[in-house]
C-alpha cells in the first residue's frame, strides 16, 4: 500500500470502473462515485482498496458533501478523475434540445461541479492532479453528434482554461481523450468503431499517463487519435469533404 488516493466519478462502469480496479491493484486507495449505489457496492466488495461514495454529479451541493466525506476518510487525495458521461446515439441525429440539455448537464456541468468541489482543496494543497475525461469526439464536429461532441469540445476548452489557473498553484490539469473503448455506452453505437479497445487497455494507458508521465493530454489509441489530430488542423472545406466520405454522410441538395 502506497497510501496514495484517487477519487473517480463515473466509477460504476466502463473506463471509470477499469481505472478504479487498475489503481487499486497498484496499491492505491480508490474512492468511486456514481449514481448506481448497487454497482459501486459490488465493485468495492470484490476489490481491496476500493470504497463506495454514491453521488449524482449534477447535484453541485452533493459534490461538495461527498468530497468532504472522502477527505475525512483518506485525509489526502492525490488525483481526481472525473469521467462521468452519457450518450444516446438515437437522439443525436436530430436537434433534440431536451436531450442536449441532459447531455451537457451530465458531461459538462457534472464535471464542472466536481472540479468546483475540489478547487479550494487543491489550490491550498498546492499539489495533485485533476483529470477531465473527454473524447476524440471533442476534437472537431462530427455527423450525428448534436449533444455529445459539443459537450466534449466544451470540456477540452475548459481543461485548457483551467490549466493556466491551476498551474499557479502547482496543480496539474490533465485531459484524457479516449478513442473507441468497449463500454456499455459505446455498445449503443450502430456503426463500426475503428481501433476498438478494451477498458483494461484504457486503464493501463491512463495509469501510465497519470502516474509515470506529466503531459497535459493522454490520448489513445495513437493509431486513431494522431490521425484525428491531423484532421483537426485541416481547413474546413477539406475536413468536411474527408469526414463526409469517411462517414458516407450525404448533404441535402
Amino acid at each position: 500500500m502506497n497510501n496514495k488516493t484517487i477519487w473517480i466519478t463515473g466509477g460504476s462502469t466502463g473506463i471509470g470502473k477499469a481505472v478504479a480496479i487498475k489503481f487499486a491493484n497498484e496499491g492505491w486507495n480508490v474512492a468511486i462515485s456514481a449514481r448506481r449505489e448497487n454497482l459501486l457496492k459490488e465493485i468495492s466488495n470484490n476489490n481491496d482498496n476500493i470504497y463506495s461514495f454514491p453521488l449524482d454529479v449534477t447535484d453541485k451541493i452533493k459534490c461538495v458533501e461527498v468530497f468532504e466525506q472522502i477527505r475525512k476518510k483518506f485525509k489526502e487525495i492525490d488525483i481526481c478523475f472525473f469521467s462521468t458521461g452519457t450518450w444516446n446515439p438515437k437522439k443525436e441525429k436530430d436537434i433534440d434540445t431536451e436531450q442536449i440539455e441532459d447531455v451537457f448537464k451530465v458531461n459538462f456541468f457534472g464535471t464542472l461541479y466536481s472540479i468546483k468541489a475540489v478547487e479550494n482543496y487543491y489550490k491550498s494543497r498546492k499539489s495533485g492532479t485533476i483529470t477531465i475525461v473527454s473524447s476524440i469526439a471533442g476534437y472537431r464536429g462530427l455527423p450525428n453528434s448534436t449533444g455529445y461532441g459539443p459537450s466534449k469540445s466544451a470540456l477540452n476548452n475548459l481543461a485548457e482554461s483551467l490549466y493556466f489557473d491551476f498551474k499557479r498553484s502547482n496543480v496539474r490539469i490533465c485531459l484524457v481523450s479516449p478513442g473507441f473503448i468497449k463500454t456499455p455506452m459505446t455498445d449503443k453505437n450502430d456503426f463500426k468503431m475503428p481501433f476498438l479497445k478494451t477498458t483494461e487497455y484504457a486503464a493501463d494507458k491512463i495509469f501510465n499517463g497519470l502516474v509515470r508521465n506529466n503531459s497535459f493530454e493522454i490520448h489513445f489509441p495513437k493509431s486513431l487519435t494522431v490521425i484525428l489530430k491531423v484532421l483537426s488542423f485541416l481547413p474546413s472545406k477539406i475536413y468536411f469533404g474527408l469526414i463526409g466520405k469517411m462517414t458516407k454522410y450525404q448533404k441535402n441538395d
